[in-house]
């Protein structure tokens, strides 16, 4: 009888996979031997697989630069990195390899800037795009970093009041994009996004502050949609709307030259993921080229800003089982050594969904379970409602350790989770490995961070302030 768990899987899903293979009965992840970071780092871990940063960058540029080519789109293409998904610097050193941009969502996130780029890894020619509602020290950091020559930094418009704001700050002549308010999916709580400024509402706010501002030049259109691109019929509906300020916008303003078609990709949370970038890649440059034709204006250089995508299949989380509490007929709680809402606080905050695999014993029986973690708080799980399926897993046996990994957790779980702070419960958060290859190709492992100190706990909570 097929009862083993490498059975179940090979039975649900195509496996191996690029980046899950089984070597020595046991998980390997792009190559890694998963076991060897247990039995060297301990557990929980948590650990950045830095290649797969660079890995992504230059898919999408490969299919950016292919429907282009296909479609004949004579606008060029530009890769931004949204630095809120995780603002690392072994994250941004690691994406700033592949000549790529920069997209920013609070002050802080300047003085970055200026660090990179004083360490050589951006440039003038590197474009920072500024997006978020602007407080006087986000203005003040945009207006330092444009006087002090950064002329590729472009401020993008989220309300009314920050074409002066900006005006007040920046010396001489500066550019500005203009964020769309675009409607949300009919399920949403409400109709339209808090951010930017309506769609009726860009031109004449185009007329009133800009056309006749000669400090101020309009150079792009930024346009988000909350739940990222997707092949569906509200996404497609929001980029014609989009398509259509644009065209209206190019024709009275010569300056604007760029489309900002922000909201990322989608990345892998399940062995059953399919997605088709380079379909939805290809429709999207063949749609803003048709438009642009039927409407008779020059298309517009292509930015996208992707975050999760960029960072998300970088990062993974192993636990240990410790224990398993029989609750009632049908409930099995295999408790973890770490906490969920922790270290991975979207599973428990948005059902955030997650790859989930064992490390190990993928040659033993398997039984369907609930997983817990340590913290007293009932929302401290992850079950069937943030996994694809119900949760099957190697039977506990208290006799034969089990790990399990969590994957594709790099983006927002870190800042999120209050990295170096407090945690819920005082749950320490754990240690975190770099991993890379050297110029052979060999896998390299660094330690980042170790687990959290209960002094360092005390430290914040006030009562060691000597």
């Amino acid at each position: 009888m097929n009862t083993k768990y490498i059975d179940l899987i090979d039975q649900t899903f195509d496996f191996p996979q690029e980046e899950f293979t089984l070597e020595n009965r046991t998980l390997e992840f792009h190559g890694i031997n998963l076991m060897e970071l247990v039995e060297n780092y301990g557990v929980p871990l948590k650990f950045t697989y830095l290649p797969q940063i660079s890995n992504n960058i230059n898919k999408a540029k490969q299919w950016f630069a292919g429907a282009m080519k296909k479609h004949k789109y004579k606008g060029k293409y530009h890769y931004c990195y949204c630095t809120k998904s995780s603002h690392f610097k072994h994250v941004l050193n690691e994406a700033l390899k592949n000549d790529i941009h920069i997209e920013t969502s609070s002050a802080f996130d300047i003085d970055i800037v200026e660090k990179l780029k004083a360490e050589g890894k951006i440039t003038d020619d590197t474009y920072v795009i500024s997006n978020g509602f602007k407080r006087a020290q986000y203005v003040t950091n945009i207006a330092r970093l444009i006087n002090n020559g950064h002329k590729n930094a472009i401020p993008i418009i989220d309300n009314y009041e920050e074409i002066d704001l900006l005006s007040q700050e920046i010396e001489g002549k500066f550019n500005v994009g203009i964020r769309i308010a675009s409607e949300e999916e009919p399920k949403f709580e409400f109709y339209t996004s808090r951010l930017g400024i309506g769609y009726k509402n860009i031109v004449p706010f185009y007329r009133n502050q800009i056309q006749n501002n000669k400090r101020v030049k309009l150079k792009m259109l930024h346009f988000f949609i909350n739940t990222g691109i997707r092949d569906n019929a509200y996404y497609w509906n929001e980029l014609q709307k989009c398509l259509k300020v644009y065209t209206s916008l190019k024709r009275i303003c010569p300056s604007l030259d760029s489309l900002n078609i922000g909201g990322g990709f989608p990345i892998k949370n399940s062995l059953a993921f399919d997605f088709d970038y380079q379909y939805m890649v290809d429709e999207i440059i063949n749609q803003i080229k048709m438009v642009c034709e039927e409407e008779e204006v020059k298309v517009p250089n292509i930015f996208t800003e992707f975050g999760s995508f960029t960072v998300g299949e970088s990062g993974g989380a192993i636990y240990e089982v410790l224990y398993q509490k029989q609750q009632n007929d049908r409930e099995k709680w295999n408790m973890i050594n770490s906490s969920f809402i922790t270290t991975l606080p979207d599973t428990w905050a948005i059902n955030k969904r997650f790859i989930l695999l064992p490390i190990n014993r993928w040659y033993d029986s398997y039984e369907r379970v609930l997983l817990g973690g340590l913290t007293c708080d009932s929302d401290d799980y992850y079950n069937s409602e943030q996994h694809m399926n119900a949760i099957y897993l190697p039977k506990y046996n208290k006799e034969k350790p089990l790990y399990i990994g969590f994957f594709n957790t790099g983006a927002y779980q870190e800042t999120i989770g209050g990295f170096g702070g407090l945690q819920h419960c005082l749950i320490p958060s754990p240690k975190h490995i770099l991993i890379d290859r050297n110029e052979n190709g060999e896998v390299t492992t660094k330690l980042f961070s170790e687990q959290q100190k209960s002094e360092e706990l005390l430290k914040i909570l006030g009562y060691d302030n000597n």
